[in-house]
């Protein structure tokens, strides 16, 4: 990159040229050696001091994923191969992170392998947070040229939701149904014989029923069922009517995968976005945080298919007899008809709904009676659906285990 006149270069080149248009038209050609201070110093900004940008930036954050609220120390990198006795550096930080203590705009001065830090400290919030780089600007000592740069150096920050400790609020007794002998690492967990089926690619050779398959004339296998822990699917409703408690329900969704997570239960995630989120039934830790991942990026959008998404995905993705939990308000028609869907198709339900209602102090008294009003509507919408699932109606304002101990407590 070439370097280019600030201000007050241009000022100068403009009074040089006026100087000379002047003794031009006045025939006063004395008035030429007025200019010939402002070549030298051109000449000496431009061929000794000429901005030249060569860099090394390295970031530094404590960890590549902290919990919401949290405050985080960036630490910032600057390395210059060459003399710079004044660099101004402005660190692209992202929005979703608030600045609480230091700037994200310094000049510095650096010697030819000199090296300096920047700190700061930020207040994490939910979210994929990306530093794409750092803005960089060079000027010469007499303020003539100027080089600006963008440095590309990409960081991501994770701002996870706050999870606390909640009791399960559904059994996962069962059984499981599976193709040959299901692979646990639990102890005492039998397996008996479930069906026939005709033969799938990829089955092992030893579930191969060979006299049904000679009495059928085409491969059979057989299913088999197995007494372990039901498989549990947590479904996000992400509708923007959920806007005001939407990080209370992320935070809930997160507690209680952590739940399973401890307890040893495998789970699948449906975050129902205007573009749906599957994520497949798996156990462990790496698992865990991928879902948790995709929690953290989750917005309200005004996806209005949520009941269509659920059946959708109930006759191709989720497996037979397994748990749901939904998290949702519960406030349009569309998440509604998605619990009836759920509950249709033979399948238990346990609803966590944040009270939207809850968040909202009332500042006079007709507020305060409207709000009471929409509480009772919704109540009488709970009440109806009472019959579908097990519903926890959540008070934001008090924490999530006591939610769910009023309610498995009865």
């Amino acid at each position: 990159m070439r370097p280019e006149l600030t201000e007050r270069g241009a000022e100068t080149l403009l009074a040089m040229w006026t100087i000379a248009i002047l003794s031009f038209a006045f025939l006063r050609w004395e008035l030429v050696y007025l200019t010939l201070p402002f070549l030298w110093v051109f000449f000496v900004a431009l061929f000794f001091f000429r901005p030249v940008i060569s860099l090394e930036v390295e970031r530094r954050i404590p960890h590549s994923r902290i919990l919401e609220g949290e405050t985080a120390e960036i630490v910032l990198r600057i390395k210059s191969s060459v003399r710079m006795p004044s660099l101004k550096v402005i660190e692209d930080l992202p929005e979703g992170l608030e600045l609480i203590q230091g700037s994200k705009e310094y000049v510095l001065s650096l010697g030819s392998g000199e090296e300096k830090e920047i700190k700061y400290l930020v207040r994490v919030r939910r979210g994929i947070h990306e530093f794409k780089g750092v803005w960089v600007s060079y000027r010469d000592p007499f303020g003539f040229f100027k080089l600006d740069r963008f440095i590309e150096h990409y960081t991501e920050l994770i701002g996870m939701p706050i999870i606390e400790d909640v009791p399960t609020p559904y059994s996962t007794k069962g059984t499981k149904v599976t193709t040959g002998p299901l692979p646990s690492p639990r102890v005492g967990e039998g397996v008996e014989f479930h069906a026939i089926r005709e033969y799938k690619p990829g089955d092992p050779l030893k579930v191969i029923n060979w006299k049904a398959t000679a009495k059928m004339g085409k491969i059979m296998s057989n299913e088999y069922e197995s007494e372990r822990k039901v498989d549990v699917i947590f479904i996000v409703d992400a509708s923007y009517k959920s806007e005001e408690v939407f990080d209370h329900l992320i935070r809930g969704a997160a507690s209680l995968m952590l739940n399973a997570l401890n307890d040893g239960t495998s789970f699948g995630l449906l975050l129902a976005e205007a573009v749906p989120l599957w994520v497949r039934i798996d156990y462990g830790k790496r698992h865990f945080f991928k879902c948790v991942d995709f929690l953290s990026t989750a917005r309200p959008d005004r996806n209005n298919m949520i009941a269509y998404q659920v059946e959708h995905l109930i006759r191709s993705r989720f497996p037979p007899r397994a748990q749901l939990v939904y998290f949702s308000t519960l406030s349009t028609e569309e998440s509604r008809e998605a619990l009836r869907t759920m509950a249709a198709y033979g399948y238990r339900v346990v609803v966590v709904s944040p009270n939207p209602y809850s968040v909202f102090t009332p500042g006079s008294r007709e507020e305060e009676l409207a709000l009471k009003l929409l509480d009772l509507k919704r109540k009488a919408h709970l009440r109806k659906l009472a019959a579908h699932g097990i519903i926890i109606d959540w008070d934001v304002k008090k924490p999530l285990k006591a939610a769910i101990g009023e309610v498995i407590g009865r």
